[in-house]
């Protein structure tokens, strides 16, 4: 509780932010531009517009939005596929909420639910093998959708399925790895950040120093933050000190919660019910061994392997921005379509619709009136 306090505390908020400042204003100085910074993390985005941080370093710290919104980051075919799987009769399509809303090619799941779809929320995907267990005469798909934060959570519905003998629960998977990503990212000739802000939860299942490789092959620093005010401020504090003194480390600024060698149970489970694969990300593409399918030894809980479904040609809003804001290239405010044709009751791209979204961060927190 003490904890707790402590990190909640305005006046340790307050007191931190006056060193960022500080630290900003010789950085800048040094550069002779402001530091440029990404927050990886969708929950991140979150946070720092809630709690303003953008306007009030701006001109000291520019902060971008990286590929850290998991349903943000699912490609439109994947999208189409998940509704082609809504209109198979006899199946209900489970999925966490974020999903329903999130525009494919022509239509979202929400649409085909309100045309008849049995298409379902789960809050864990635990009550949905249970749900499949009470409902034996249907077949229910789930939407793994999701980094290393989410994917043992299937990976233990998969296990409860099987325990269970539940033989009308499968998963479609559409898990993604964030590292490969990363590597993607910073590679791209058309980015230039001083640091990364990097994801709290993610680093939690694997481990401070999956993300070494930032600093040793790219001379980057970097540092994992928690979600709290004083935590973001304390990373870019530390992010700033770096780069004053010309060094490159990955640092953890989340003890409480993050160890170097992340969680090994969760790993074991990663690695007994998934295989590394490649991933087509939006935005990006597909960038090789990025993406998590399931084992062969549980192929009959492979929704791609149980059910043949017939997808669209995948078709592309004109305008939407989501895959170039997720590479950190422009901000919301940047798109042509941000709190104009795209709006939260009528969103064009995912940015707008998820929780984790930049879109719907900015359009709650940073619109310009």
């Amino acid at each position: 509780m003490q904890l707790l306090e402590k990190i909640k505390d305005p006046a340790i908020s307050k007191g931190l932010l006056e060193k960022v400042i500080l630290l900003a204003e010789r950085v800048r100085e040094k550069l002779g531009r402001p530091a440029v910074f990404m927050e990886v993390c969708g929950t991140h985005t979150m946070a720092i517009s809630k709690a303003g941080l953008r306007s009030l370093l701006d001109g000291l710290v520019e902060l971008r939005s990286g590929p850290g919104c998991p349903v943000c980051v699912t490609d439109y075919q994947d999208i189409d596929r998940m509704v082609a799987f809504s209109r198979l009769p006899g199946v209900t399509l489970g999925t966490f909420g974020d999903m329903v809303r999130v525009p494919g090619s022509t239509t979202s799941l929400e649409k085909e639910k309100a045309a008849g779809a049995d298409v379902r929320v789960f809050y864990s995907p635990a009550d949905a093998v249970q749900w499949a267990a009470d409902h034996p005469e249907k077949e229910l798909v789930f939407l793994g959708v999701g980094f290393e934060t989410t994917a043992p959570t299937i990976a233990l519905s998969l296990m409860q399925a099987q325990a269970q003998g539940v033989k009308n629960f499968s998963i479609y998977s559409a898990h993604k790895i964030v590292p490969p990503a990363m590597h993607a990212l910073i590679a791209g000739p058309e980015l230039k950040l001083d640091g990364f802000i990097l994801p709290g939860h993610v680093s939690t299942i694997i481990g401070r120093k999956a993300f070494d490789f930032i600093a040793r092959e790219y001379g980057l620093p970097a540092c994992v933050s928690g979600f709290e005010t004083v935590d973001i401020l304390d990373a870019l504090y530390n992010l700033l000190r770096q780069v004053d003194a010309g060094e490159a480390r990955v640092d953890n600024g989340y003890t409480r919660v993050v160890r170097d060698e992340g969680n090994p149970r969760a790993q074991a489970l990663l690695e007994r019910y998934f295989d590394i694969a490649d991933a087509s990300w939006r935005g990006f593409g597909v960038i090789p061994m990025s993406g998590m399918e399931i084992k062969e030894a549980f192929r009959d809980m492979d929704a791609k392997v149980k059910f043949e479904v017939e997808v669209p040609e995948t078709r592309v809003p004109k305008g939407c921005a989501c895959g170039e804001l997720m590479k950190g290239k422009l901000t919301p405010l940047g798109c042509r379509l941000f709190g104009k044709v795209c709006t939260p009751t009528n969103p064009v791209g995912p940015c707008m619709v998820s929780s984790e979204g930049a879109c719907a961060a900015y359009y709650q927190y940073e619109r310009r009136k």
